[in-house]
């Protein structure tokens, strides 16, 4: 056998094989668009154009146009990293929250420590085991809905695993306000929850909703207790805003994630298009 062998016999290439055979792609990243659904905590996302087609020539004739965007790093489909939240004033490795964000940005826990990522994901489609499309507003994931969605399954999630759960929530997600349900509440884990997701060790975790995790009625982003668990205490990275319609619809519960972010030095997060990738056919 020889280094030109294609196809599924090139050596040592399964996994160029596999793609070579057919994979289907599903994008879990919601396009970022002037005025989507965000955090009131987090400057918003905007984009113009500073050199437009026509505002000069070249002497051929070409012309060229250019952009200028800004937006908060937890806006739109985006990853926390560990430095994004602290507890008593401690970062999750124990550091000193407000010496280690000295100068502008974070010297331990920043995004930028975390590398990119190819694994097993799984999807736990909580209202599909619970029998309803979407969850009631404020509902609250338990360990025993989790489990239950696992059984039907037949998905267990374990070390190294990046689990996705789903609300419904995100079928809301073209209507503003609906969607970040300060009035309603939304769904999503609590810290029970948070600790059954940490109890099987997973690398990330990611939902498809505003802030990963319940809010009740009213309280907006007031408490947050599944981040404290998650980030704080077990360094597990969180995927928020995702689009997880389209990959539920289809059937599929295990696939093969992808995901880069930007790597910003010394931030707390980053936008992000993570990849769920299965073979076709």
């Amino acid at each position: 056998m020889t280094v030109e062998t294609i196809g599924s016999e090139r050596r040592g290439d399964v996994l160029l094989a596999a793609v070579e055979a057919g994979i289907r792609v599903f994008d879990l990243g919601r396009p970022l668009r002037i005025g989507m659904p965000q955090s009131p905590n987090h400057p918003p996302f905007w984009h113009t154009l500073p050199r437009r087609h026509g505002d000069s020539y070249r002497a051929d004739g070409m012309s060229a146009a250019n952009d200028l965007i800004s937006l908060g790093t937890h806006v739109g489909t985006h990853i926390d990293a560990l430095a994004h939240v602290s507890v008593d004033g401690r970062l999750h490795d124990g550091s000193d929250a407000m010496r280690a964000q000295t100068g502008g940005g974070f010297t331990t826990g920043a995004i930028d420590e975390l590398p990119p990522l190819v694994g097993r994901g799984v999807l736990l489609d909580v209202p599909a085991a619970l029998g309803v499309p979407v969850l009631d507003p404020a509902y609250e994931i338990t360990p025993a809905d989790l489990d239950a969605t696992v059984a039907r399954q037949g998905t267990p999630v374990g070390p190294g695993d990046v689990v996705l759960v789903r609300s419904g929530w995100g079928r809301r997600y073209d209507d503003r306000e609906a969607y970040l349900g300060h009035a309603t509440g939304v769904p999503g884990v609590g810290e029970a929850g948070a600790r059954w997701i940490a109890a099987r060790n997973v690398r990330l975790a990611g939902a498809d909703t505003i802030a990963f995790e319940r809010l009740a009625a009213g309280s907006g982003h007031a408490l947050l207790p599944a981040h404290r668990v998650l980030l704080a205490e077990h360094g597990i990275n969180l995927i928020e805003a995702m689009a997880l319609e389209e990959l539920a619809e289809s059937g599929v519960r295990e696939f093969t994630v992808v995901l880069a972010h930007l790597n910003i030095v010394g931030a707390t997060g980053s936008p992000v298009r993570p990849l769920a990738l299965v073979v076709s056919g």
